[in-house]
């Protein structure tokens, strides 16, 4: 048993009195059903069922979709699966934003994969942005401890009014717990989910040093169990659809704090809180774990005997993470 299989979800929800997630049975919604392509819609292949999608790329164009609704806080699941074989180069994309809405303070929550090499681990990032905070970038880089090529594992995130939790198979890796010092750059206004495969040669895989080749194309992931499980709102009247009365409300288990704590401590080797060259001071929702903070240098990442090199990626915040390799 792998150490993302030790602990389940605990979510409670409130519909005037507080039930768990098993007690919901919250249930997967058809593509078509609540969902739209973004682009590439050649390239978005829906199953015959209708309970699943297939986003592919190749050397004309990726694909991508995002939810029909906008969400006033929710939980936002789905099993994939990501490309097999030499995918280095490509960034599949799990996330909620309202940036087409609000295109100079939008909000975003982040899974992004960064594709891989044969033999490597692969590596994948999770990000927040608030009211346009993109020069604030709050980035964790992270190893998968199993290969996602080649079964389906479930990525979740979910966002309330006070934290932020990203699950990995029903363990938290992740939570971001809302303070009054962070103002506007905890996500405040209603966002869609979206999933997105695209060619980022230029900065995904080891900042940039291993390209996408079109020669394994096309790279597929498959989407499938897709939830959105919230209150549909228009951003513009702050109109909530009628009927929906959920409030959202996370707590994370003792339990799953213990295997969180695991999860961060081995697999974790990039975190926007120990990077001391970006942050002299810590951003105020940062909880300083005194072990990661004697284990990472003032770059947010592991400590090593050997001297690092300094790649830069461009796209996103442009942050320095170093040089993958040399983890």
């Amino acid at each position: 048993m792998n150490s993302l299989q030790y602990y389940s979800l605990f979510v409670s929800l409130f519909f005037h009195v507080a039930v768990s997630t098993a007690a919901l049975n919250l249930q997967s919604i058809p593509f078509t059903k609540g969902f739209s392509p973004l682009f590439g819609e050649p390239n978005i292949i829906p199953s015959a069922d209708d309970q699943s999608v297939q986003l592919h790329l190749n050397q004309y164009t990726g694909s991508g979709f995002k939810s029909s609704d906008l969400y006033s806080h929710g939980l936002f699941s789905a099993k994939i699966k990501l490309p097999s074989d030499y995918t280095a180069g490509i960034v599949v994309a799990f996330y909620t934003t309202n940036g087409d809405i609000f295109r100079k303070s939008h909000d975003e929550l982040d899974f992004e994969f960064l594709g891989n090499i044969r033999g490597k681990a692969w590596r994948f990032q999770t990000n927040m942005y608030g009211n346009g905070s993109t020069n604030r970038g709050r980035e964790e880089r992270y190893f998968l401890p199993f290969d996602p090529s080649k079964q389906f594992h479930t990525y979740t995130i979910l966002w309330t009014t006070q934290n932020i939790i990203f699950y990995i198979d029903d363990v938290p890796i992740r939570e971001i717990v809302r303070n009054d010092a962070m103002g506007g750059d905890f996500p405040s206004k209603p966002m869609s989910l979206y999933a997105t495969i695209w060619d980022a040669s230029d900065w995904a895989t080891s900042g940039g040093r291993y390209r996408a080749n079109y020669k394994y194309a096309p790279f597929v992931t498959e989407f499938t169990d897709l939830v959105l499980h919230g209150c549909a709102t228009d951003p513009l009247q702050e109109v909530i659809a009628p009927g929906c009365n959920a409030q959202l409300i996370a707590s994370v288990t003792p339990r799953q704090k213990m295997a969180m704590k695991r999860f961060r401590s081995k697999y974790m080797y990039y975190s926007y809180c120990y990077d001391t060259f970006r942050y002299p001071l810590p951003p105020p929702e940062c909880v300083i774990d005194p072990a990661l903070r004697q284990r990472f240098k003032d770059t947010g990442r592991p400590k090593f005997d050997h001297k690092h090199q300094h790649h830069r990626f461009k796209k996103r915040s442009q942050i320095n993470y170093g040089n993958q390799d040399d983890v």
